[in-house]
């Protein structure tokens, strides 16, 4: 296990160093999306100026108070609380957030599926975990949030965090094709198997 210190964009050869287990502190730069944002990128065909090539996006739909733009908040926004949504029914997203923006790093909680690994092994990604709970902790990471774009859709717009000291976030996922999703069903299995086994009852 390692930890690295990673300043976004980075490229694919830093990326494809890292593995399962390890923990990245991500700093600078930080792109927030969720559900309705990739739904409008990719199922209706929106496009956005942002450049994504070599970041991370987070899973998100923060909390935010609309106030004058200013040096301190020049999107107009004051972050009041931004927290990490559930991954899994984003998992479709992953491939063409990778083939089409050049995302290379998802950060999220409860992890994605077989597709994404496949997506993350090709293309050269990794998925970043976040324990559920920490949005108080998480939001004292973002120094402000510098811009936004497909606003419409509020809060589920597409924001870009300006972060320090981002994570450690786990590397729960690799561009080797490892998930560590994957040994926990493997463990949860057996111990269950085990569990029923001293139970006197055999699993079907």
């Amino acid at each position: 296990m390692a930890h690295y210190e990673l300043a976004t964009p980075v490229d694919e050869a830093t990326i494809r160093k890292l593995r399962v287990n390890d923990t990245v502190t991500l700093e600078r730069t930080l792109y927030g999306i969720r559900d309705a944002t990739q739904i409008h990128l990719f199922d209706k065909e929106r496009t956005t100026d942002f450049d994504l090539r070599g970041h991370a996006v987070i899973h998100t739909a923060p909390n935010v108070r609309k106030v004058s733009p200013s040096p301190e908040y020049p999107a107009g926004y004051q972050p009041i609380c931004i927290g990490t949504t559930t991954s899994d029914r984003m998992e479709r997203f992953t491939r063409p957030l990778m083939e089409q923006y050049g995302v290379r790093m998802i950060v999220g909680k409860g992890g994605l599926r077989d597709g994404s690994k496949a997506a993350f092994k090709e293309l050269g990604g990794v998925y970043l975990a976040i324990i559920g709970g920490t949005a108080a902790l998480e939001t004292t990471w973002i120094e402000r949030i510098e811009a936004v774009d497909l606003d419409d859709l509020n809060p589920e717009s597409l924001w870009r965090f300006k972060i320090k000291e981002f994570g450690p976030l786990l590397v729960a996922m690799d561009s080797e094709g490892t998930s560590l999703y994957d040994a926990v069903r493997v463990d949860t299995a057996k111990r269950r198997a085990a569990a029923l086994e001293s139970l006197g009852v055999h699993a079907s």
